[in-house]
């Protein structure tokens, strides 16, 4: 009854609340949104990929030729580890000038083989992969990237079929593919790529280098003991001292996960003042109303209220608020991300963790701040409070 005789009140003190649980809701919801983001798209370049190069020093040419890795070593770690790896491969880069749009450009070509695509997440848009055969034979055929095959032929689906000149050779273009994850040229794969068999490159580069290998390993756990393997093996088969940078994605995702979780509790801890000044908020209103309705509290402690019975019922009207403006907030707070999902089409995790919580964090910042008013009206003397005007 009291909380009704003072309804806009009521719903401003809760209204600290309502803001709080959504905000506390919606901060876990972003957070678990971006991470998921962020991971994907990391995973996306290659899942439990393993990449390695030749970290080139002061040596004659001579020496830095012999320490490249070879079509050889690709070969040998598929062997020495084929029960722990899914797939291995390796490129080989190369430069050639096309007649683009009337004009001659540069453009990267790329060798590698029929397991490149599964390894690289690649997506084919037209046509269709190397395969076994175009490696083994020997055969002029090629794939173009998505901008590539578009400036040739105007669109993805117009390029198979076509006849492209690459290193004087005519080459029969038999797809056109896409990073599954733009790596905006930080890879071996630029905007514009022609990727033709290994073995039809190894003709155009005067020195064999596979730059990078790629290995995917079967299991995310074993990613990092077939690290450490790959960089034993290459330098168990080249000159003692030859250096060679095998990494993995694992510190990239790790890194990602301590960034989304830093963020997190950053912006929990925003809405946690949030909750505490709700509290602060609570605890002046239910003051001030102890303090307007102590005649009624003299008049229950004269007919026979026990003080316990007075404590009960502020702390009581406390919580009340405090649950009910959680509750709106939970509400706001997860309503948000399934309007989203329904009208957008995107999926937004929510965690029931963060539901949970928002729900105890609410009943405690009632119990809590609500218990010093509740204590103070508990402790009223009856005399005091009858006469009180």
């Amino acid at each position: 009854q009291a909380l009704k005789a003072n309804r806009v009140r009521t719903l401003l003190t809760g209204l600290g609340l309502v803001i709080g649980n959504a905000s506390v809701i919606l901060v876990v919801t972003i957070s678990l949104t971006s991470r998921e983001y962020i991971l994907e798209q990391i995973q996306g370049i290659g899942s439990n990929m393993v990449y390695a190069y030749y970290e080139a020093g002061n040596l004659t040419a001579a020496q830095v030729e012999a320490d490249f890795i070879k079509w050889a070593d690709v070969e040998a770690t598929r062997r020495q580890l084929e029960d722990r790896i899914l797939a291995a491969t390796g490129v080989m880069t190369n430069y050639d000038r096309l007649l683009i749009g009337g004009r001659e450009e540069d453009v990267a070509v790329i060798g590698s083989d029929e397991r490149y695509a599964a390894v690289r997440n690649l997506v084919l848009l037209a046509g269709r992969f190397l395969d076994a055969s175009d490696v083994t034979l020997r055969q002029k055929v090629a794939l173009l990237t998505e901008t590539l095959a578009r400036r040739l032929y105007g669109n993805q689906q117009a390029a198979p079929g076509q006849v492209l000149k690459v290193h004087g050779l005519q080459f029969t273009v038999i797809g056109t593919f896409k990073e599954k994850v733009e790596s905006f040229g930080l890879s071996e794969l630029a905007r514009e790529t022609v990727l033709i068999p290994i073995t039809v490159i190894r003709y155009f580069n005067p020195v064999e280098r596979i730059d990078p290998m790629y290995v995917q390993v079967r299991r995310a756990s074993e990613v990092p003991p077939v690290t450490a393997e790959v960089r034993q093996l290459l330098e168990s088969r080249h000159r003692s001292g030859a250096r060679y940078r095998v990494e993995n994605l694992t510190a990239i995702l790790d890194a990602a996960r301590q960034i989304a979780l830093v963020l997190t509790l950053a912006l929990v801890l925003v809405s946690a003042i949030a909750l505490v000044i709700s509290g602060i908020g609570i605890m002046n209103i239910m003051l001030v109303t102890v303090t307007e309705r102590t005649r009624e509290i003299g008049v229950r402690l004269a007919v026979g209220a026990a003080r316990r019975d007075i404590l009960q019922q502020f702390l009581l009207e406390a919580v009340l608020i405090s649950v009910a403006g959680g509750l709106l907030g939970i509400l706001l707070g997860t309503g948000i991300p399934l309007s989203v999902r329904y009208l957008a089409g995107v999926h937004i995790p929510i965690s029931k963790l963060s539901i949970a919580v928002a729900f105890a964090v609410s009943f405690l910042v009632g119990l809590v701040f609500g218990l010093l008013p509740a204590n103070r009206a508990a402790r009223l003397d009856p005399t005091e409070a009858l006469r009180y005007e």
